[in-house]
């Protein structure tokens, strides 16, 4: 698959504008670098530090048409702040010397971290190594935490002096709204607002390109409801069009991709992540959304909801329906007495088994709509969760007989923060 282009290639060519249902994209605003005073010339103020010599390190950014370090994507959702960070691993014994101060700070605290406070997560697991971005050679990081604690993470930049290197974030979800004058007043910050949408297709489509470190990107599951014979296996991405994207977070949103630059939103719907996290809270006391999927993978669904063989005794011959299949979620319990069998876990399993009932059902009906085979779950109410990706694998392919496959990526929910990094790289 063909990487978006970074780093102002093809600068000089006509810039073909984007289609998406309609409508063109004038693109991000330039970003502003901080000035130490002084005009802006063509190519922006140069900074100056350590007694004002202008940095070389930043001179070399400017001549080779590259933003200056640190390289930042943030994705704020609605549940989950999603980011981005490149590490720099080519840089010389000049450039380190001449590095400041913050600017190591900031690199040093990122990456010797795998925990931020008591809710920021570095996924090291996911990391991509010596990757090539503008020219430069390093590692990519992926870091989540809530999207409660924003205001710490805004102050904490603040107290790292973030401003004194960057005066404008590449960032995209609806935080980049929510939050845009908590980042002006608190960080001395401005959010370049990039769609969403435009964002998570720019980084499926990129980090498919590039790999997971010598690995596929995608996979699908065979024999997903067999707990011995199943298996995790690579999926060739390779020519990826027509693709049906459901992006499952807080709520859902389903993309219909014809090409890199050609896609629509088919639809979506609001019971996502964020109402099986909600509705668990709420019936089982959980305050995690790991403690929700723990909680799952210990129930019975089967004792909550009413199934096709619970109304007919079997099998719905006519109509093809077996006696497994979900006649009435959360069913059982208009009765007392089952009511008061069922434990909790058995109540995080059925709510788990509804949403992604539901969120596949819609997504088969899409498919079939857009006569697209090949369907990509994304999103992060996929992470740690095997059981709805081995779900929704078996759904699709069991209710389509066999037309409909279900894929899914490693990266789950930071390709949104992954395309805000890339149109930082494509701004300068």
């Amino acid at each position: 698959m063909e990487p978006p282009r970074s780093c102002g290639d093809g600068a000089e060519e006509e810039k073909k504008p984007r289609r998406r249902g309609g409508g063109a994209d004038a693109g991000p605003p330039q970003l502003r670098r901080r000035s130490s005073g002084g005009a802006d010339g063509a190519a922006g103020p140069q900074p100056r530090e350590r007694g004002g010599s202008v940095s070389r390190q930043r001179r070399d950014s400017v001549r080779k048409n590259r933003p200056l370090f640190p390289w930042f994507g943030l994705d704020i959702g609605g549940t989950l702040v999603k980011l981005v960070y490149f590490e720099p691993k080519d840089i010389t014994a000049e450039e380190e010397e001449e590095e400041v101060e913050n600017l190591k700070s900031i690199r040093k605290y990122l990456t010797s971290n795998v925990a931020y406070g008591s809710t920021g997560i570095r996924d090291v697991h996911l990391e991509l190594r010596d990757l090539t971005l503008c020219g430069r050679k390093g590692n990519l990081h992926f870091i989540r935490f809530p999207t409660h604690d924003m205001p710490a993470f805004i102050q904490m930049g603040s107290e790292k002096h973030f401003s004194s290197l960057h005066t404008t974030l590449c960032a995209t979800g609806g935080g980049a709204y929510k939050f845009e004058q908590d980042f002006r007043t608190m960080g001395d910050l401005e959010l370049c607002k990039l769609d969403e949408l435009d964002c998570l297709i720019k980084g499926v489509l990129y980090i498919d390109s590039v790999g997971f470190n010598g690995h596929s990107e995608c996979y699908y599951f065979e024999n997903p409801t067999d707990a011995e014979r199943c298996q995790k296996l690579p999926f060739n991405l390779e020519n990826p069009y027509p693709l049906l994207l459901v992006n499952i977070g807080s709520g859902v949103s389903i993309l219909a991709v014809y090409s890199k630059e050609n896609y629509k939103r088919v639809t979506g719907t609001s019971l996502g992540g964020g109402t099986f996290f909600g509705l668990c809270c709420l019936l089982t006391g959980c305050s995690t959304f790991e403690e929700a999927l723990e909680m799952a993978s210990q129930g019975d669904s089967t004792k909550v909801d009413k199934l096709v063989r619970d109304i007919y005794g079997g099998d719905y011959e006519r109509f093809g329906l077996p006696g497994w299949a979900v006649a009435s979620s959360f069913g059982n319990m208009m009765s007392k007495e089952k009511r008061e069998s069922v434990s909790k876990e058995d109540l995080a399993r059925a709510t788990l088994i509804t949403i992604t009932n539901n969120i596949g059902s819609i997504a088969r009906m899409c498919a079939l709509n857009e006569n697209i085979n090949r369907v990509v779950f994304v999103g992060n109410f996929l992470r740690i969760n095997t059981i709805s990706m081995r779900l929704l694998a078996y759904a699709l392919d069991y209710w389509s007989k066999g037309q409909l496959k279900a894929l899914f990526l490693e990266h789950e929910g930071y390709f949104g923060a992954v395309g805000a990094l890339l149109e930082l790289l494509d701004s300068a």
